[in-house]
């Protein structure tokens, strides 16, 4: 095996990698953007408070800028695809696309109150929709990137490991800045100063990541180590082919969309029906995140770290997803039969003691969680793979068109849940006004509370399961692309 002076290294059959610590590295360009999509999370709260828009709106606001989201993903990954400069492939649309976020959630954020009434909406709406543009341009780098970092089959699921330790870590330490500390010091959720300092440290936090995933990629960000190693023209006709005949990216794409549907229908709103009015103390809400983080990295070790390495990272997806279906349910039924009221920790500013509740909610949570958090590191590792496979199946490297075809069906559909959550709290009388701390608890707002954090869920990881059954690309296939691969670059340096 030799290897080279950046840390990198070539091994038999045309495999290469990195350092551990770079792929490590790289994986945080993931977090980076997840600083972003936590904070998206409350815009429903900020639309109704300072822009003016009704609840409806608010929860279709979600759909509308994923639905834009999606449509620009071709033309971004077309770009990417068709890229290769001074600074490679990947790079330029890190920095692009963090510093296009990080401008656009200030001129939200600061600018949109000082407007008058009557614009702030569509000032809103133009600026959202540049910053979509360049939260797609460094998204779609967390998964082409991958495919130029390593094809060592033991490597490549380190950056599942990792982010997903990263991704619950940074959705847990958004939750806990929230509901523990910004929200208490402003007494509501619809509070300017909760939106404006939220953004200061979600948007200096995924500076500083973006920066750590931008020296991590460099040595490989290099046309040797794209696809068959030589420069492809890929045109809009290229994706036809792919979404058509690439039966991995198709069964990947309704694998992950429908289980980002089911995460994504858990809204910032039925977390705080669920912890803030169905138990009655939304400070539950950051605590619950905060124990339960450190149990859910140890799933991500054993199940990416161990099931992913050792037996292929589809069968990590089947075990997280059965795993995830019973929890839910369990949890499901916890909650509606069980007595949320007793729900106490250390922490929480009124812990009594742990009962039969407390303790069932949080074994099923950490399981639930951990396993959920398998399926979702997993996926984004897999599209790597699905990259590969187009390469052996075609001989085009094209990891920005797999990565936006992924991304493109995977917003369209994820990008349903806050409508259906708000179209569901609508019908039981919420049409004006955001359930919030001090709404009164009803039959019909637990049901639909419980629905949404449990049930969809439940049949969205039923849907993965038969997703996997049709996925070709197990342990076994990998290796038989990889050598194909390797063939092909050797042929192609003969030449």
């Amino acid at each position: 095996m030799a290897k080279y002076s950046d840390g990198h290294y070539d091994g038999p059959n045309g495999m290469h990698g990195v350092p551990t610590w770079r792929v490590a590295g790289f994986s945080l360009n993931n977090s980076a953007t997840n600083c972003y999509l936590f904070m998206t999370w409350y815009v429903a709260y900020y639309l109704t408070g300072f822009v003016g828009a009704g609840v409806i709106l608010a929860g279709s606001f979600s759909m509308i800028s994923r639905i834009w989201d999606g449509v620009t993903d071709p033309f971004v990954g077309l770009i990417v695809d068709r890229t290769n400069g001074k600074f490679g492939k990947n790079r330029p649309f890190m920095v692009i696309g963090n510093v296009t976020m990080f401008v656009s959630v200030f001129l939200m954020y600061y600018v949109t109150p000082l407007l008058p009434q009557g614009i702030r909406l569509v000032w809103f709406f133009i600026i959202n929709a540049i910053f979509y543009l360049g939260y797609t341009c460094q998204c779609i780098i967390t998964k082409a990137g991958q495919s130029c970092l390593t094809n060592d089959p033991k490597q490549r699921p380190i950056f599942g490991v990792v982010d997903g330790i990263c991704t619950p870590v940074v959705f847990a330490l958004g939750e806990m800045l929230v509901s523990l500390v910004l929200v208490p010091k402003y007494g509501k959720m619809e509070a300017l100063g909760v939106f404006q300092e939220m953004f200061l440290v979600m948007g200096i936090s995924s500076v500083i990541l973006t920066a750590i995933a931008f020296i991590s990629i460099a040595p490989k960000d290099n046309i040797k180590y794209f696809g068959t190693g030589k420069e492809q023209k890929v045109g809009f006709k290229d994706y036809a082919d792919v979404l058509m005949h690439n039966r991995a990216i198709q069964m990947l794409v309704a694998s992950a969309s429908t289980d980002k549907l089911g995460m994504n229908a858990k809204t910032t709103t039925v977390t705080l029906i669920l912890f803030g009015i169905v138990a009655g103390n939304y400070a539950l809400s950051g605590i619950v995140a905060g124990y339960t983080t450190i149990v859910t990295i140890a799933f991500i070790l054993f199940g990416v770290g161990y099931i992913a390495r050792e037996m292929g990272q589809k069968r990590a997806l089947v075990v997280g997803s059965i795993g995830c279906v019973i929890t839910n349910a369990l949890m499901m039924a916890l909650w509606w039969f069980g007595d949320p009221s007793t729900l106490s920790l250390p922490g929480d500013g009124a812990f009594t003691g742990f009962t039969f509740f407390t303790i069932a909610f949080v074994a099923l949570y950490l399981i639930a969680q951990g396993m959920q958090n398998i399926s979702s590191a997993v996926v984004i590792t897999m599209t790597a793979d699905c990259t590969d496979y187009e390469t052996y199946r075609t001989g085009r490297y094209v990891p920005g068109m797999i990565g936006t075809l992924f991304s493109f069906v995977d917003k369209m559909v994820s990008s349903v849940a806050p409508m259906i959550a708000s179209l569901m709290l609508a019908a039981i009388g919420f049409k004006d006004t955001m359930p919030d701390i001090g709404t009164p608890l009803t039959p019909q707002l637990k049901f639909v509370g419980l629905f949404l954090a449990f049930g969809i869920l439940i049949i969205m990881n039923g849907v993965n399961l038969i997703a996997m059954h049709f996925y070709p690309l197990d342990k076994k296939k990998m290796e038989e692309i990889q050598d194909e691969i390797a063939a092909i670059k050797a042929k192609a340096a003969t030449a």
